[in-house]
C-alpha cells in the first residue's frame, strides 16, 4: 500500500512540454475566470457602463465618413457611406483593443504567473475574449445603421463568423508577439498604441480598398488586416462589394505565418516568463 497522501501534488519533471495542450483544456476554468473578470473590471464603476463600447467607435464612424465620405467625396460600394465606414470598424476595433489587452496581459497578471503553474497562453487569449465582447456590443451600432439606412444584407452575412474567427486568429497572432516581448522589452507598452495609430490610416477603414490603383493592391494586401476588412465588406454589403481574391488569400497566408509564428516565440520564451516578470 502506497504510504502517499491521496490529496499529494506530484511536479513532474517536464510536464510543460508533454501536457501542455492537454492542459490547456483542463484549466479551462482559469481561462473562463479570467475572461469574465477582466469584463466585470472593464465596465465596473464606469459612468455609463457598457456605453463606452458603443461611445468610441460611433464617434470614429461619424468622423471618418465626414472626412472621407463627405469631404474627399471617396466612393462607397453602392452602400451608404456609414456602413462602409462602420463594417471596416468592427474588425478593426477588435483588432485593436485585442493587441492593446493582450500586450499588458502578462503584466497584469505577474502575481499569477510568478506563483503558480498553468498554460501562459490562457492569459492573452482571455483578453482576446473581453475584446470579442466589445466587438459583439458594437455590433447593435451597424444593425443600428441598417435599420436606419433601410439597408438589408444578401446571403453573404452567413459567411460573417468565418471573418469574425479570421479576425480573432489575426488578434492573437499579433497579440502573443507583442505580449511576450513586453515582458523582456517593456518599451513595447509605448510603442502599441503608435501602432495602433498608424494601423488606422494604412488600413481600409475609412475608405474602399477598391481606391487603391490595381497595380498596387497585392502590395497593399501585405497588410493582413486589408484582407480581414474585404471580407467584413463583402459579407456585410453584400452584392456591392467585391472581394479582391489574390489580396485575400495573401492576407490569409500572412495571418497564417503570423499566429504559426507568435505561438512557436510564445512558447519558446513562455518558461521564462516567471524568472523575468
Amino acid at each position: 500500500m502506497s504510504d502517499r497522501a491521496p490529496s499529494e501534488l506530484i511536479i513532474e519533471a517536464g510536464r510543460t512540454e508533454r501536457h501542455y495542450w492537454a492542459d490547456l483544456w483542463r484549466y479551462r476554468e482559469l481561462f473562463y475566470f479570467l475572461a469574465w473578470r477582466d469584463i466585470l473590471v472593464r465596465y465596473k464603476q464606469t459612468a455609463i457602463g457598457i456605453a463606452w463600447a458603443l461611445i468610441q467607435p460611433f464617434l470614429t464612424m461619424i468622423v471618418l465618413t465626414v472626412v472621407f465620405g463627405k469631404l474627399a467625396q471617396l466612393p462607397s460600394e453602392g452602400a451608404p457611406y456609414p456602413i462602409l465606414v462602420f463594417s471596416a470598424m468592427l474588425p478593426w476595433q477588435f483588432f485593436a483593443n485585442s493587441l492593446s489587452a493582450c500586450s499588458n496581459s502578462l503584466i497584469t497578471n505577474a502575481n499569477l504567473i510568478s506563483k503558480i503553474y498553468f498554460p501562459r497562453l490562457i492569459v492573452p487569449a482571455s483578453a482576446v475574449v473581453v475584446s470579442f465582447v466589445d466587438f459583439m456590443v458594437a455590433g447593435m451600432i451597424l444593425l443600428g445603421l441598417m435599420a436606419w439606412y433601410n439597408y438589408v444584407p444578401s446571403w453573404r452575412i452567413l459567411c460573417l463568423p468565418l471573418f469574425v474567427a479570421i479576425a480573432a486568429a489575426a488578434s492573437l497572432g499579433a497579440g502573443l508577439w507583442l505580449a511576450a516581448l513586453n515582458v523582456r522589452y517593456r518599451d513595447v507598452r509605448y510603442i502599441v498604441p503608435f501602432m495602433v495609430q498608424f494601423g488606422l490610416y494604412v488600413s481600409p477603414v475609412g475608405f474602399s480598398s477598391s481606391v487603391i490603383p490595381e497595380r498596387w493592391r497585392l502590395l497593399y494586401s501585405l497588410n493582413p488586416l486589408v484582407g480581414v476588412i474585404d471580407g467584413f465588406r463583402w459579407a456585410i454589403l453584400g452584392g456591392t462589394s467585391n472581394l479582391y481574391l489574390p489580396g485575400f488569400i495573401l492576407s490569409l497566408g500572412l495571418l497564417a505565418v503570423l499566429l504559426a509564428s507568435s505561438i512557436w516565440y510564445f512558447r519558446k520564451v513562455e518558461r521564462t516568463f516567471a524568472d523575468v516578470i
